[in-house]
């Protein structure tokens, strides 16, 4: 089994980070929330904040997993376990590392977006405010 970390960061505004995987990746220009997999004797928040400041060159400041979910995709031969995670960064602004472009999207406009399978879930509760990244964070 592979373990992926995923961050959802949402801004003051309400708006929510997300970032298309580039046309040369596998599932090439889907949109996705910035994280990646574990790495051998990382725990998830050590792999958050590599990830966040490899992809968006930002420093995590405070996480907390909001969800996880098991996945296979059919071009893989291992299970993912993805732990999403609300996450927090020091910057003010975020400077693109990996993805095609990023944008910062209301929860309800992420079901307009062609996300990774993996996401269904996370984003019916974000679109429908069932889940609140923000109050989840603040609460810890």
């Amino acid at each position: 089994m592979i373990h992926v970390v995923a961050a959802v960061i949402e801004r003051s505004d309400r708006r929510i980070l997300i970032g298309q995987r580039r046309s040369g990746d596998t599932s090439p220009l889907k949109w996705e929330f910035p994280g990646g997999k574990v790495r051998t004797g990382e725990t998830f928040e050590q792999a958050l904040a590599r990830e966040l400041r490899e992809e968006l060159g930002v420093t995590l400041v405070k996480s907390v997993e909001i969800a996880s979910v098991l996945h296979q995709y059919a071009n893989t031969p291992e299970e993912l376990e993805i732990h999403f995670f609300a996450a927090q960064y020091a910057e003010p602004d975020v400077s693109p590392q990996v993805f095609e472009q990023i944008a910062w999207v209301l929860p309800r406009e992420l079901s307009s977006y062609d996300f990774l399978a993996a996401n269904r879930e996370l984003i019916a509760n974000l679109a429908t405010g069932r889940m609140k990244p923000s109050e989840l964070l603040a609460s810890i």
